[in-house]
């Protein structure tokens, strides 16, 4: 039985009703890494690994949920909110949180949910589920919230019930997704724009290097002040510049002497990344896959000799689909220091790249990268029911 069935079937199970079937994508970052608190731009797409939702509503305040993958239940008033040590109903019920502080009048709701988003692997399950949930709720109560305020409130959900400072982006493409495109979110603005990704013969494959590293959060929170050290020095001259998103390459390279040698490399690779990030567009709207995989790779050595985010399992996967004229681009994706590759590979070449990469990568690391195959889908979307 497929994952949306199971979730239906077990649904009628437990509350022997008709549910709404509501669909929540995770989502991969094409490039764009390490820009969105730069306030620059980052380029994800919406894929087709999800997180689907059973629903429907009550008459009272309570909400009964049961994880399907956990074979857990969960039950909590909307008048008592109180965070869980089971921890995933709290992304849950931050979303009701936020929605109650919104002014949103509603009941409760029976909910069963599931999914094969893999848990862990940066593909931003926990957006999948608040986003998600958001969506339903929004729907089953007729709420009229529009799209970017479903966006914001489960990005807050997050940052303040779960307690996760996360960025916007996993929720803004988890409900803009759009299968066949990529969207650019200017972190700035919180604008955007839809650019074609409809290659038919490519598939975004994800290697896992299965490995996660204690320092990577406060090395990040080290290169977050890092950008900010060489905002304030150039802003002290230039009173608009406001972010690294407002510097140029040419006005970087004017403070190179002024600035620590780290300091200058990290804010190199972040102004770089923006204007790779924009070319990366450009060559989308061409149709050329070529020049979007060469600047994928450009993006690597950046995060890797600049940036210092990545790792020897990182460089090393990424090394490894280099001499391969069926891989147009490689990267790793994510905050760094383990995590996943993130690569363009042609589909009739996906299982020998798979077998070489994973041979090579067990031979000097002892261990299998795990391997996720994806393509670009749609957006949160009803899938049944009213």
């Amino acid at each position: 039985m497929d994952i949306v069935k199971s979730v239906e079937v077990k649904f009628k199970q437990v509350f022997n009703e008709e549910p709404l079937i509501v669909r929540s994508p995770g989502r991969v970052n094409l490039i764009g890494e390490h820009t969105d608190y730069n306030n620059g731009f980052v380029l994800p797409a919406a894929i087709d690994k999800a997180i689907y939702f059973a629903i429907s509503p009550r008459k009272d305040d309570i909400c009964k949920i049961h994880a399907l993958d956990m074979n857990d239940d969960f039950e909590f008033r909307i008048s008592n909110l109180e965070f869980s040590p089971k921890h995933w109903p709290n992304y849950l019920m931050g979303v009701v949180d936020q929605l109650v502080k919104a002014g949103n009048k509603f009941n409760g709701f029976n909910c069963v949910f599931g999914g094969d988003i893999p848990i862990g692997a940066g593909l931003s399950s926990s957006a999948a589920l608040e986003a998600g949930l958001a969506f339903s709720i929004n729907h089953i109560y007729k709420l009229g919230i529009d799209k970017i305020d479903l966006v914001k409130l489960s990005q807050k959900a997050e940052n303040e019930f779960v307690g996760v400072k996360c960025g916007i982006m996993d929720q803004y493409i988890n409900i803009f997704g759009k299968k066949g495109n990529v969207l650019q979110i200017d972190c700035q603005s919180l604008n955007y724009k839809y650019f074609p990704f409809e290659f038919e013969n490519i598939s975004v494959v994800l290697f896992d290097t299965r490995v996660t590293h204690s320092l990577a959060l406060s090395e990040y929170n080290k290169r977050r002040s890092e950008c900010s050290t060489g905002v304030e020095t150039i802003k002290k001259d230039h009173s608009q510049i406001n972010s690294l998103r407002d510097v140029s390459v040419e006005m970087l390279n004017e403070y190179k002497s002024k600035l620590e040698p780290v300091v200058y490399r990290r804010c190199k690779y972040a102004v770089e990344e923006s204007e790779r990030l924009l070319n990366a567009c450009g060559s989308l709207t061409k149709g050329d896959l070529q020049t979007f995989g060469k600047l994928m790779y450009e993006t690597h050595e950046g995060l890797s000799k600049d940036y210092e985010v990545s790792c020897p399992e990182l460089d090393y996967l990424v090394e490894l689909t280099k001499d391969n004229s069926k891989i147009y681009g490689s990267r790793m994706m994510g905050g760094g220091f383990g995590g996943c590759t993130i690569n363009l590979i042609e589909n009739d070449a996906i299982d020998e790249a798979v077998k070489s990469v994973s041979e090579s990568y067990k031979n000097k690391f002892g261990k299998e990268p795990k391997v996720y195959i994806t393509k670009i889908s749609n957006g949160t979307e009803i899938l049944k029911g009213k």
